[in-house]
C-alpha cells in the first residue's frame, strides 16, 4: 500500500514536470525498472532509494507515506461532532470542532459552561498553549487561586503551557467559550 503512495506521487511528478522514466531514473540515480515497479505499486525500495526519490522531488522523506487528504475530508459536520463530557456530565461538555482525517497540530473546542458551575475538578494544565474566546457571556478565568480575571463576550485569552487555570460562571446563563489548542508534534 505504502508503495503504491509513493508509486503515485511519481507518476504525478514525471507528468507535471513532463519527463520520462528514464529521465526521472538519471535525477534519483535510481533504475528506471525499480522506478517503474514503484508506479505500479511494487518493489520494496530501500532506504536509499526513498531518500533520493524525496530529494528529487524535492519533499520530505515521510511526505512520501503521508495520506492524501481531500478537500471534503477536511469538513466536519454539526452532526458528526465528537462530544466530550466531564466525568460529572453535568457542567461542562466539549464539542470536538476539529476535523480529523489525520493528525492536526491544532485542536478546535467548544465549551458550553452551564450556569453558575466551574469547570470540573481542580485546576486543568496542558503541554500545550491554548487560546479561549468567549463566544457568549462572561466568564471568570481562576489562575491556581491568585489572579482571577472576568472575560465577557468577544475577549480572549492565551493560556501558556503548564498554567494551572480553571473556569468559573457565576451568571444565570451558559456561557460557550471557543478553544484553540496547539498540539505537540512528535
Amino acid at each position: 500500500m505504502e508503495n503504491l503512495k509513493i508509486g503515485k506521487k511519481i507518476s504525478e511528478y514525471r507528468r507535471v514536470h513532463n519527463l520520462t522514466i528514464k529521465e526521472f531514473s538519471e535525477l534519483t540515480n535510481l533504475s528506471s525498472a525499480l522506478l517503474s515497479q514503484l508506479e505500479r505499486g511494487m518493489g520494496n525500495p530501500s532506504l536509499s532509494a526513498l531518500q533520493s526519490i524525496a530529494s528529487a522531488l524535492n519533499v520530505s522523506l515521510s511526505s512520501l507515506f503521508e495520506e492524501d487528504i481531500t478537500n471534503e475530508s477536511l469538513i466536519l459536520r454539526r452532526e458528526d461532532r465528537k462530544t466530550i463530557y466531564n466525568p460529572d456530565q453535568k457542567h461542562v461538555l466539549y464539542d470536538v470542532l476539529t476535523p480529523s482525517p489525520i493528525n492536526s497540530s491544532v485542536e478546535l473546542l467548544l465549551m458550553n459552561l452551564s450556569e453558575n458551575s466551574n469547570t470540573y475538578g481542580n485546576y486543568s494544565t496542558h503541554i500545550e498553549e491554548e487560546l479561549a474566546f468567549i463566544l457568549e457571556g462572561e466568564v471568570y478565568i481562576i489562575f491556581n487561586d491568585e489572579e482571577e480575571f472576568l472575560l465577557r463576550e468577544g475577549d480572549t485569552i492565551r493560556i501558556l503551557p503548564n498554567r494551572e487555570h480553571k473556569f468559573r460562571n457565576s451568571t444565570d446563563k451558559d456561557v460557550k467559550v471557543l478553544f484553540i489548542k496547539s498540539k505537540p508534534n512528535y
